[in-house]
């Protein structure tokens, strides 16, 4: 094997690490934000994810050294806008049902993106296996007051975030990578901390809760958005959902340690389903 693609090889396998270890500190830090839900309230923690972490990548990284031009303001605002309005629905949808469900909705949305870059035969299976998944998981059927209907919905418009995400996060990932991740949470938070003040008030600088808001903000944005945005210099978009198809077992599974949410076996088996279809999708 030739230098070149050992060193291609290698650097694929570090931006997969740095991927699993962003989606690992993303889930943990869901879990954390959902006790503050009762406290201060959705929007004010989703204030505290944004808002801080936009501090403290514009306090490490500086962006304004690297002027952006007309077309990547339009994407990175965009990007920000996406990410933005992702937190604060997939955080509405973890308030009403269990993380690990909510997850495996929104993973539909990486999901799609890598069934529409492709066109192998083993897509088709892969479509079949989510559908059957999700059936599994939304109240369509049965005991339909299982699972809060408003909460699938959060979690459905943050699937179609979590795509644009991809679409847009590729488009920025050719810029530094810090830089373009604090430039876009900078345009998340002109608009998420404004609706936290709305809803929480004084309530959102009450110190206890920034200490835990800023232990989210970096659990949850600052440091998986960074290690993401480095992942995707080096991944295709197909090869990222794939590694983001573990997504809902990991929320799962903290939802489980971190808040005692036991999920029954044909719930495990679904989310167990739209995992091995998102991964379908994108196997090499």
């Amino acid at each position: 094997m030739s230098d070149d693609k050992q060193h291609a090889g290698g650097s694929a396998l570090l931006a997969g690490f740095a991927l699993l270890a962003s989606q690992l500190s993303l889930n943990f830090g869901a879990a954390i934000a959902k006790h503050l839900f009762p406290l201060v309230g959705v929007e004010v923690v989703t204030a505290y994810r944004v808002g801080l972490a936009a501090v403290l990548m514009l306090a490490i990284f500086r962006p304004w050294r690297t002027p952006l031009t007309w077309a990547q303001g339009v994407n990175v605002a965009i990007y920000g806008s996406v990410i933005g309005l992702m937190n604060l629905l997939i955080y509405r949808s973890f308030d009403r049902i269990p993380l690990g469900i909510a997850v495996a909705i929104e993973v539909a949305g990486p999901l799609t993106v890598a069934v529409l870059s492709s066109r192998r035969p083993r897509d088709f299976a892969a479509v079949c296996l989510a559908v059957l998944g999700l059936y599994f998981l939304l109240p369509i059927h049965g005991k339909v007051d299982q699972l809060d209907p408003v909460g699938v919905m959060y979690a459905a418009g943050a699937a179609v975030c979590w795509a644009l995400y991809i679409v847009y996060g590729k488009r920025v990932s050719v810029m530094h990578g810090g830089q373009s991740v604090a430039w876009a949470m900078l345009a998340a938070s002109l608009f998420i901390v404004p609706i936290g003040g709305w809803y929480g008030g004084a309530a959102l600088l009450t110190p206890s809760y920034l200490l835990i808001g800023l232990a989210i903000a970096v659990m949850s944005s600052a440091l998986p958005y960074t290690l993401e945005m480095l992942s995707m210099r080096t991944l295709s978009s197909r090869t990222f959902s794939m590694f983001s198809s573990g997504a809902p077992a990991l929320s799962a599974l903290a939802g489980m340690v971190v808040l005692g949410e036991n999920l029954t076996l044909v719930q495990w088996l679904a989310i167990a389903s739209i995992v091995l279809a998102s991964a379908l999708t994108s196997l090499r």
